[in-house]
């Protein structure tokens, strides 16, 4: 990881400080796993919830209280299986048109 990364890192942690520790750790997982190009992570809340320790429906709980805060945004829904992104403008960025993921 790059001087550039951690500082984008623990600025996201200021920006999120006041939030719930599970909260944060959604957050914070959806900043660091692998995405696509769109930034959607292609992962099932089931296996995100394993990755970090909780139970699934702890976290499916907590990633609507993250949506819900503005944090996330879905990207693609595939049967019932939806992809969600972190909200690249909680970053300060700009996108003039939302990014999907192509078909």
């Amino acid at each position: 990881m790059n001087s550039d990364d951690k500082r984008k890192n623990l600025e996201l942690l200021e920006k999120t400080a006041g939030m719930t520790a599970n909260q944060r750790l959604v957050v914070m997982l959806y900043t660091l796993h692998p995405t696509d190009r769109s930034g959607a992570v292609l992962e099932t809340a089931a296996n995100l919830a394993k990755l970090v320790g909780m139970a699934p429906p702890v976290f499916s709980r907590t990633r609507k209280q993250v949506i819900e805060a503005g944090w996330l945004e879905e990207t693609q829904r595939l049967g019932h299986i939806r992809y969600y992104r972190l909200d690249p403008r909680r970053m300060g960025e700009k996108i003039v048109i939302p990014l999907r993921r192509a078909t």
